[in-house]
């Protein structure tokens, strides 16, 4: 009798201890940010400790900032693999797979991260983008303010002032531009720009000015050209297998977290950065030229709308037939989402 209790108390002890495992939940979070920036600790911090505590701290999330898990040029593939649970990537890092996306970066759809976040998780939760990301599950997109053209030495006022220089280009698009402007165009993430800049392996680059502070820049540069060149656009997602294995209650914790809600709150983050980093190059005595409706600007817009043609024309003929009806919702959601 003394031997079937015994074993019941074991039994009942295992099975009380994986009780207790499985009701811990922890997911591991890869961005690229510094882990003393604002993003990490106004936004995913801030949204790690969201979910623990409408989870009733059954989930926690272990962060992986500063490229320490997964880098940034291979942040989706981390998600999608699962190298990480939840990933925060850059559209404009995967050349060629979010081509319907990239398309709210070009120049004139957005002049704030608010406008530009809502354009892009209006066009998700509406089914227009959504199958770039069919191979994860995502969370929630939003974008920065408008990149502008920033340089180290030379004073940018037109195309043409950009005549032999080296400049990290923000996408496919922007390089394109770059080139028609003499310019050569060169590719790296956020992280090293400070570092290539510093050795003079570029002369300057585009960068919205929430950028030009998260990631020092506007330690190097004395210039700064504002232009809507581009827009960064950003997506926090989820391992498919890492969300389907979650229980009921903790999936719908995430789905609570997911979407316009969050999209918003990333977009008032960048937005009072966009504030801090131009705030940052005028104290700092730098130059900034103003250019207003470039769209319209004689030096400036032909370049500009070529340049959006032929992202347009380029995407329709790799098979996005939607390209152009994607791009006139987008331009029509900006009253919209003029937040």
């Amino acid at each position: 009798m003394k031997k079937i209790m015994s074993s019941c108390v074991i039994m009942a002890s295992i099975s009380l201890s994986s009780v207790s495992v499985l009701a811990e939940t922890t997911l591991r979070f890869a961005h690229f940010w510094p882990a003393t920036s604002d993003v990490q600790a106004k936004l995913f911090s801030e949204w790690a400790k969201t979910v623990s505590k409408e989870s009733n701290g059954e989930l926690k999330i272990e962060m992986y900032p500063s490229q320490t898990l997964v880098k940034a040029n291979r942040a989706y593939d981390g998600a999608v693999n699962g190298l990480a649970d939840i990933s925060a990537l850059v559209q404009g890092y995967n050349a060629g797979r979010f081509p319907l996306s990239e398309i709210v970066q070009l120049p004139g759809i957005s002049s704030s991260a608010p406008q530009g976040a809502c354009i892009l998780q209006t066009l998700y939760d509406e089914g227009d983008i959504n199958q770039e990301y069919d191979d994860s599950h995502v969370l929630f997109l939003f974008t920065t303010g408008p990149a502008y053209l920033h340089t180290r030495d030379q004073d940018i006022q037109k195309p043409s002032d950009f005549k032999g220089l080296k400049i990290r280009r923000p996408n496919a698009v922007g390089g394109e531009m770059l080139v028609q402007m003499g310019a050569s165009p060169v590719g790296m993430s956020a992280p090293n720009i400070y570092q290539s800049l510093e050795r003079r392996v570029v002369d300057g680059l585009s960068f919205p000015f929430e950028a030009m502070k998260v990631f020092r820049v506007n330690e190097l540069v004395n210039y700064h050209l504002q232009i809507p060149y581009a827009s960064g656009l950003f997506a926090v997602t989820m391992n498919k297998r890492s969300y389907n294995r979650l229980s009921p209650a903790i999936k719908k914790v995430i789905d609570d977290n997911s979407g316009m809600k969050w999209s918003m709150k990333a977009a008032s983050v960048f937005d009072q950065l966009d504030k801090e980093g131009l705030q940052e190059a005028e104290d700092q005595g730098d130059v900034i030229h103003v250019v207003n409706d470039p769209m319209n600007d004689s030096d400036w817009g032909p370049l500009l709308k070529k340049g959006t043609e032929s992202y347009l024309d380029r995407i329709e003929q790799e098979g996005r037939t939607t390209a152009r009806s994607v791009y006139q919702k987008a331009m029509s959601l900006r009253a919209q989402c003029d937040v």
